[in-house]
């Protein structure tokens, strides 16, 4: 093994720098992960690279004890490694676990754009979806899931039911599912996406707001039918992002207190009372024709959870 402790002693005297760096030369040359680097790549390392890299052992020691303190560094979440470099020795930082997985983690919540929605959606796991009075719905989920492939066509759900029975958090585990396949998911609560939608018209955003959202992967209406009624919303937004994705082919799903007979009906209220139901048709064929209807029954679950904590 080169003797590090004489050749960083060297150097250090040649700086005039020994009386104030003893106890980094100490540690340097004291430390085993050097020292086994040293070992392993003397036939590698140049014959003056340790007085070259000294500087470089020297923050990669520092670096491990702050690391072993909790102490802040560098690179926060990565780790240091001694390599070889053009026959001299350099330093990289790697990755700790803990920052692997906390990149994996946000990785994968950017692939669920979930804007106002709550919480429990966002944590939705089909796992822990309780089937009782709702097996169709998780059936259907999971084979969604399992069979989905990006690029071919597969039918979405509009599931519809009561207050609270578990439509929204279904659909939140079947984002958060596809999610772990590395397929992204964006989710608009209707209501709120009105608002915003006929906000964008003072600035002329309208149509890039469309274009922004309707070719993703799978995009979800949450609450479609609770929105205030709109013709301009129904026909120039719903329709419009409608229309392309049942020309692209592209998964789509709803959730609505509403049956589809029911949300037909309200979609065919025009403007001081008119009937627009030729223009509700054409929407709700669409809907149809990218959405398999599943009814949940079921008590309002987020009422028993308020009852448990009371």
């Amino acid at each position: 093994m080169k003797e590090i402790g004489k050749e960083l002693a060297a150097y250090l005297d040649q700086k005039r720098l020994r009386a104030s760096y003893a106890s980094i030369l100490h540690k340097v040359e004291n430390d085993p992960d050097v020292r086994a680097f040293l070992q392993a790549n003397q036939s590698k390392l140049a014959t003056d690279a340790v007085s070259k890299g000294s500087a470089k052992l020297y923050e990669f020691v520092n670096e491990k004890e702050k690391i072993a303190n909790n102490q802040e560094t560098f690179a926060p979440g990565y780790y240091p490694r001694l390599i070889v470099n053009n026959h001299l020795i350099d330093i990289t930082y790697e990755p700790q676990p803990e920052k692997m997985a906390a990149d994996a983690a946000a990785a994968k919540d950017a692939l669920v754009d979930a804007a106002n929605m709550p919480k429990d959606f966002k944590d939705a796991n089909l796992r822990d979806y309780d089937p009782t009075g709702r097996e169709q719905a998780l059936s259907e989920a999971l084979s969604f899931v399992a069979d989905y492939q990006p690029g071919q066509f597969s039918q979405g759900l509009y599931l519809t039911g009561n207050y609270g029975v578990g439509k929204t958090y279904l659909l939140g585990g079947i984002a958060n599912a596809l999610a772990d396949r590395h397929i992204r998911t964006v989710i608009l609560h209707v209501p709120t996406f009105s608002v915003e939608m006929r906000d964008a018209i003072s600035d002329n955003s309208v149509l890039k707001r469309i274009h922004r959202i309707q070719d993703v992967p799978i995009l979800v209406f949450d609450d479609i039918g609770g929105e205030t009624l709109s013709p301009w919303f129904r026909d120039d937004v719903l329709g419009v992002i409608l229309q392309y994705r049942m020309q692209e082919r592209l998964a789509t799903f709803f959730s609505s207190n509403l049956s589809m007979k029911n949300l037909q009906e309200f979609m065919a209220a025009g403007r001081n009372g008119q009937d627009d139901s030729l223009k509700a048709n054409r929407i709700m064929a669409r809907i149809k024709f990218l959405a398999k209807e599943v009814n949940i029954e079921g008590p309002d679950r987020r009422q028993q959870i308020v009852g448990r904590t009371n």
